[in-house]
């Protein structure tokens, strides 16, 4: 699938984006792209996240790719089975284990348990072996149990500006790729 012929909707997570940081700069470069808003981006709620992705989803005509990172993967997740026919898929970028992990902040505790389900639509997840939020074998758990094709970026930690991710042209190609399987 081409870009031009689907809308890119961007889940940024916990706290938003800030200036530099690899969503933020694919939702500037990218002509079809959107950045969905959540109301409350510190004191999130599980319903209002899903709910706000669902109706971003709903508001658009055409096809849906959406690029995820961090708690967004886990409230796309939760969502997936309330999402109209015209998702196609889904970048998934640095779920965190808001599980077991007990440096998960505490403003992450109401997106547990987090959903098991296969996703209804073909997707990446792109984890690192050294995210302080999700072990690998976390990670490669969360995307057998979603049906997701599994990239390991190596010594990426949270795949976020505080690791040196700002362009992040590797994770560009992988986000090509799975759009060349769509």
């Amino acid at each position: 699938m081409k870009l031009a012929d689907c809308d890119i909707l961007i889940l940024p997570g916990l706290g938003n984006i800030a200036a530099g940081h690899w969503q933020l700069r694919w939702a500037e470069r990218m002509s079809t792209a959107a950045i969905v808003e959540q109301a409350e981006w510190d004191e999130p709620e599980l319903d209002d996240w899903s709910a706000t992705i669902e109706q971003a989803a709903r508001l658009t005509t055409r096809p849906v790719v959406f690029v995820a990172h961090s708690l967004a993967v886990i409230a796309l997740v939760h969502a997936a089975p309330r999402l109209p026919d015209n998702v196609r898929g889904a970048f998934l970028v640095a779920p965190p284990d808001i599980e077991l992990n007990p440096d998960a902040p505490e403003a992450t505790h109401g997106f547990r348990p987090i959903e098991r389900d296969p996703l209804p639509f073909p997707s990446l997840l792109v984890a690192s072996n050294n995210d302080p939020f999700c072990s690998v074998d976390r990670a490669v758990e969360f995307a057998t149990c979603w049906g997701s094709d599994f990239h390991q970026a190596g010594e990426a930690g949270h795949i976020n500006l505080e690791s040196g991710h700002g362009p992040w042209p590797e994770g560009l190609l992988m986000f090509t790729r799975l759009m060349q399987r769509l």
